[in-house]
């Protein structure tokens, strides 16, 4: 008959509370994620620079809204005019080549895509929409158009200010963005191994007929 490894009367090495080590090592970081997060950033800080071209074309070939004033009012020159649906049809479609160019560029640079990719081009389309648009009315003409008025003179045609009315422009970046990364990641991503088939991964059939 053997002796007790411990004794009663003698306390335990391991302290009281305090957790058994666990017989399965911790699980290791996962490196994918942590690249994963990076180049999400990445795009979305890609998506700033091309924003403020966005809004510098946007501003050059937009159409101008001329006003003219009585000296107790502003009016439109050309009432009958459609340069406010031009302003936002040029919004639309500029954003439509600025998707376009942002998703080229990603697929060029991590043909692989994912959905954080995805995720951070449409994040980033918003983004370099709403820059756009900022730039576009800071650099354009004044909103204040009574004392642009004033300051042109009575009778004197002036642009009047740049603006979007329809939001839904600001879409059209990001819409862009994820159908044409998708597409080219279908077409010319990177493609699975096909698995490696075993006698043991014959058919019923074939076994027969052998």
């Amino acid at each position: 008959m053997t002796a007790p490894l411990t004794p009663p009367h003698q306390p335990s090495s391991q302290p009281h509370g305090a957790p058994w080590p666990s017989p399965y090592p911790a699980p290791a970081p996962d490196p994918g994620r942590g690249r994963e997060a990076r180049d999400a950033i990445a795009v979305l800080g890609l998506s700033l620079p091309l924003g403020v071209v966005f809004g510098l074309l946007w501003l050059w070939l937009a159409p101008r809204i001329p006003l003219i004033s009585d000296g107790k009012a502003v009016f439109l020159q050309n009432s009958e005019g459609e340069a406010a649906i031009g302003a936002d049809g040029t919004f639309a479609l500029l954003g439509l080549g600025s998707g376009a160019l942002a998703a080229l560029l990603v697929f060029l640079w991590r043909r692989q895509g994912g959905v954080p990719l995805v995720l951070a081009l449409a994040a980033g389309g918003v983004l370099g929409s709403a820059v756009a648009w900022g730039v576009g009315a800071f650099l354009g003409p004044t909103d204040d158009v009574v004392a642009h008025a004033r300051s042109v003179g009575e009778g004197v045609p002036f642009d009047a200010p740049l603006e979007l009315n329809t939001l839904g422009a600001l879409l059209a970046w990001p819409i862009a963005a994820m159908i044409l990364h998708l597409a080219l990641t279908a077409l010319f991503g990177p493609r699975d191994p096909e698995p490696e088939w075993g006698p043991w991964d014959e058919t019923p059939q074939r076994r027969t007929e052998g």
